[in-house]
């Protein structure tokens, strides 16, 4: 893979940089700016070598038509100031706005253009259709710079057609990301502890047959633990259930038991009347969920104080850590302690700054989780950009975006 150095000459060039600024957005409301920040250091840096830098990225589904809730106006105002630049915005992506602030642009200058995603040639699977928009955009490039990670798994105009037609490298946040993921995956100091949530096991199957092979403990909660508690003959309630899955985890815990892995799964687990912030909740016994006041019609909204305390000490005594889903429904203050109690560990972990430890928040919901709680992305050793990317580069899948890049050269 070729990375974009200070060596490589962008003074005077255009330089259509693919970012990922695909954050949450309502009312035209930046929810969180995790992405544009995390984006904004390569941009940045190729704007004060003197590049003529385009910026391209989507927002949300649109299904290839604009739409105005959609637009990235709101993130070009967020960029500049992440930046410290201004950010001229086109209002279309490849047609006369665009085309005319890229014209416009001096050494040094940045425009970022309308969402990829409002042209169907972006995520089109006919490889003619999504060849033909990638030609239009690269008609603003000179280079090409991947700066996207959350993107490189997909196989789309903007990441992966574009550079096999301009000289093409890896943005300083791809680079940085690669190499944090290969460490996780290729020799992680140890013990090496995985710490997966989120609603379902089956998003994360791939993810947990790769870790099975690699790392010593996997702590699980979220909504997928109960899928995991069940597959043990545990009664659980109302709670988020996968059963066509009971088989699958079953073949995990033994697969674990047979490699010498421990899984962590929570002693207690926060039960509740109803799904609602408000609900009338109280911990529980794993052995005993369908206890009163909430009987068979109770559901886990959170890992128990037992557990957070479990899962917080082994976090602790890691070297490499690797985190993927919040605990419980951190949205609701009440089903928050189990992810704040992960994510506090993590940061104690990192705040030691000890040779050779790793801690990494695998993006998605957890990195919106920590942020959501109070914490400062410095407080740990790294937060993903990538959600779905992360977790496919950890199943040793080829990611579409990255394999382009191998072999490029100027």
């Amino acid at each position: 893979m070729l990375t974009l150095t200070p060596s490589v000459d962008v003074a005077g060039k255009r330089v259509l940089v693919r970012s990922d600024l695909n954050v949450p957005m309502t009312d035209g409301v930046i929810g969180d700016r995790g992405r544009i920040a995390a984006s904004a250091p390569t941009i940045r840096s190729l704007a004060e070598a003197g590049a003529r830098v385009v910026v391209v990225a989507h927002l949300g589904r649109p299904g290839g038509v604009p739409a105005a809730e959609l637009s990235l106006a709101p993130v070009a105002d967020a960029l500049a100031e992440e930046v410290g630049r201004p950010v001229a915005f086109a209002r279309d992506t490849v047609g006369e706005s665009a085309r005319s602030t890229v014209d416009g642009l001096a050494d040094g200058e940045i425009a970022l253009l309308e969402n990829l995603r409002f042209n169907a040639g972006e995520t089109a699977k006919d490889d003619a259709e999504r060849s033909a928009f990638a030609e239009q955009l690269a008609q603003f490039a000179d280079l090409f710079v991947s700066d996207g990670f959350g993107v490189v798994h997909r196989k789309q105009a903007s990441v992966f057609d574009v550079a096999r037609l301009v000289p093409a490298y890896a943005g300083g946040l791809v680079s940085a990301e690669v190499e944090v993921s290969t460490r996780l995956l290729e020799d992680p100091a140890r013990p090496y502890a995985v710490v997966l949530g989120g609603s379902k096991v089956s998003d994360k199957l791939g993810v947990i047959d790769s870790l099975l092979e690699r790392a010593d403990l996997l702590a699980i909660g979220g909504g997928m633990v109960f899928t995991f508690l069940k597959a043990q003959g545990h009664a659980i309630g109302a709670s988020l259930v996968e059963d066509d899955q009971l088989d699958t985890v079953r073949g995990y815990l033994a697969k674990a038991e047979e490699r010498g892995v421990e899984i962590l799964l929570p002693e207690d687990i926060v039960m509740a009347a109803s799904f609602d912030r408000d609900a009338e909740h109280w911990p529980a016994d794993v052995d005993a969920l369908e206890s009163t006041p909430g009987g068979p019609t109770a559901l886990g909204l959170d890992i128990g104080p037992r557990a957070a305390a479990a899962f917080a000490r082994r976090i602790s005594a890691a070297q490499t850590v690797f985190w993927n889903g919040p605990m419980g429904v951190f949205e609701f203050p009440a089903f928050a302690s189990g992810t704040r109690a992960v994510a506090e560990a993590l940061t104690r972990a990192h705040g030691g700054r000890e040779e050779g430890r790793l801690t990494v928040v695998g993006g998605g919901d957890s990195a919106a989780a920590v942020r959501a709680l109070g914490f400062n992305d410095d407080d740990f050793g790294h937060i993903s950009t990538g959600g779905g990317a992360s977790l496919e580069f950890l199943e040793g899948r080829t990611l579409p975006g990255l394999e382009v890049l191998e072999g490029r050269s100027a």
